[in-house]
């Protein structure tokens, strides 16, 4: 029969070990990935326009020259299609990130909490950008690759294919300049105080009654916009 002692000076006396601990309380507070920014770089363009091609070469020179070769350009195709697939789904995470917020944003008071965790979809919304940036260039590279290796132009199966290969900070400026301008157009006709509409008959001259009303509603909102038809004559004149 074996008697096993226990050594407090090996292992001592306790009621949970160092990764219970550590799975108690991550299973409490949680973990998030975008807690602190991510203080790696994002990979070197060169060596990914290389890696891309080293995939490309490494399947052509397997399969050529085999009895797979049939099936080599649905191979490299596919190649093509990993890259657009994580594009599309990091977009949808960066589409997922925005709506938080402007969520976020309506629900600001103040508080160092509300303000903490705008700051923190703000980063993650950032290394989505750059993370979708990086598989565009990659998709990209992939594509150019394929028409090298089969002499046809990569296509989805379904969507489109966005290159933002040509989107410079000048045109992006310029674009942010255009869409400035449209807007600042828009508001002349689309002011976002309230808007309070009127309409009433041209016979009905009770002028009191309905200054009274507008007084009452602007009392509650100064900055209103009163909407109304503009006839010559009667309620909407008054107004």
């Amino acid at each position: 029969m074996t008697i096993h002692t226990h050594d407090d000076a090996y292992e001592p006396a306790h009621t949970a070990s160092q990764t219970a601990h550590a799975l108690d309380e991550l299973q409490l507070y949680g973990y998030r990935p975008f807690d602190e920014p991510d203080p790696r770089p994002m990979p070197d363009g060169q060596r990914l326009a290389v890696a891309v091609a080293d995939i490309f070469d490494a399947l052509v020179a397997t399969l050529e020259d085999t009895r797979m070769e049939p099936d080599l350009e649905e191979v490299l195709w596919g190649q093509v299609n990993l890259f657009h697939r994580a594009t599309a789904r990091i977009e949808r995470s960066l589409d997922e990130n925005e709506q938080a917020q402007r969520r976020l944003q309506r629900e600001q008071d103040g508080s160092e909490v509300k303000s903490t965790e705008l700051e923190r979809l703000t980063a993650e919304g950032l290394t989505l950008i750059e993370r979708r940036n990086c598989m565009d260039m990659m998709r990209d590279h992939a594509a150019t690759e394929f028409v090298h290796h089969t002499g046809s132009t990569w296509r989805p199966r379904t969507g489109s294919m966005v290159n933002r290969q040509h989107m410079t900070a000048a045109l992006i400026d310029s674009r942010d300049f255009l869409a400035a301008k449209r807007r600042a157009e828009t508001d002349v006709m689309l002011p976002a105080s309230p808007k309070v509409a009127l309409s009433g008959g041209t016979d009905f001259n009770d002028h009191r009654l309905i200054w009274g009303k507008l007084d009452q509603v602007r009392t509650k909102y100064p900055d209103m916009v009163l909407l109304h038809g503009g006839s010559p004559k009667g309620a909407e004149l008054i107004a």
